[in-house]
């Protein structure tokens, strides 16, 4: 009897450490915490366990902010301290999660002197041969050179293990890039009630660092299988940002979705329709209040039905309401959403930025010329 009640404790208390860790920075998670003295040499680590909480392989570095490299001065966003990844080098750590669930890693990232830079990011064991992703980070959406990236995933087994491997291989090791804040949140499977669109509110998502200013970037859909921002595909080349109402201008409640690279940056989902049935799409346009300023347009499509919503925008915030009422032509019928312009930044940073899009809802119509 006391064995048995002593696992029941055990088994609660495995089951509250995973819930603690699924909503936040992984332990140590900023590598505020570096290796002793004895574990370095200059700023290269030399032994795979030095840094707390991480295991590492390869050419790392540990980096304090304000370090320099030749002429260029490295900057850490949050803290102190941030690790540098060269030539085939990974940090790794184990983290007790529950079976089953869908999971996002974000983690802010830099490139330094190398251009084509790529990150390998990973879960392991996981029974699914393509539970890891390859994030290009040579394209810069930040102003100050760091931005934040999502990747998700459902967990096979409760312990599994997050790995960021730098798969590049430079003239020179030490142009890798920087890695800083790493955080892992639970995703739960959104729900349908009156609104026909999943998550059309963008209100689950990523984990979003409370004290960064550029948002998350959640990758396309070829590079992630399991998207972190749940009932939606980024059916595109280019990313797509998560952003909150913390630091921008949000139509509604505290997330929505920026669309930051034309055409090549889109979000779409399919949706089950009842053919001849007529139905009404509504959404909200706007911007960011990220000083991107100019002419922009959302194109929304609804299977072979289309709508062009222009928004004229002054930089500071703001929104439009606009919606595209079509008749279904078959039972799953595509919704997507995508920006026509490339448009960037005044703040002279070459930063691409674009309109907001928010608060998707889809709803039946009985009688559709009371919309007229």
């Amino acid at each position: 009897m006391h064995r048995a009640a002593l696992l029941l404790v055990l088994l609660i208390c495995n089951f509250v450490f995973a819930l603690s860790l699924t909503d936040g920075l992984l332990p140590n998670g900023g590598f505020e915490h570096g290796p002793k003295k004895t574990e370095m040499n200059g700023t290269v680590v030399t032994s795979k366990t030095a840094i707390p909480n991480w295991e590492i392989s390869g050419y790392v570095e540990y980096i304090k902010s304000g370090q320099k490299q030749g002429d260029m001065l490295l900057i850490v966003p949050q803290g102190n301290s941030a690790v540098r990844l060269g030539n085939e080098a990974s940090i790794k750590q184990k983290v007790q999660v529950i079976k089953g669930m869908f999971y996002s890693i974000t983690f802010s990232a830099a490139r330094t002197c190398a251009q084509e830079e790529k990150l390998n990011v990973s879960v392991s064991p996981n029974l699914e041969a393509n539970d890891w992703g390859i994030l290009p980070i040579q394209t810069m959406y930040s102003s100050n050179g760091w931005d934040s990236y999502s990747w998700g995933f459902q967990a096979d087994r409760p312990d599994i293990e997050i790995s960021i491997h730098n798969p590049g291989v430079e003239e020179d090791a030490t142009c890798g890039p920087l890695i800083d804040t790493v955080a892992l949140k639970t995703l739960y499977p959104p729900k349908l009630a009156t609104n026909l669109i999943k998550n059309g509110d963008f209100e689950e998502g990523p984990y979003v660092f409370p004290k960064t200013s550029w948002g998350v970037l959640i990758p396309p859909h070829i590079k992630d299988d399991h998207s972190p921002l749940p009932g939606w595909i980024i059916e595109s080349l280019k990313a797509v940002k998560y952003i909150d109402s913390q630091h921008f201008a949000v139509p509604e409640g505290k997330r929505a979705i920026e669309l930051l690279a034309g055409k090549e940056s889109a979000i779409a989902q399919i949706v089950k329709t009842i053919i001849g049935k007529t139905y009404v799409l509504t959404f909200a346009v706007g911007d960011a209040n990220n000083a991107c300023e100019g002419s922009m347009v959302v194109e929304s499509f609804a299977g072979n039905y289309n709508v062009q919503v222009p928004y004229d925008s002054k930089g500071k915030g703001g929104f439009k309401r606009a919606q595209l009422q079509f008749n279904a032509t078959s039972t799953r019928t595509r919704i997507m959403f995508l920006s026509t312009f490339y448009t960037m930044k005044n703040d002279n940073s070459g930063s691409l930025c674009g309109p907001v899009l928010d608060d998707v809802k889809l709803i039946s119509v009985r009688n559709p010329r009371r919309l007229l």
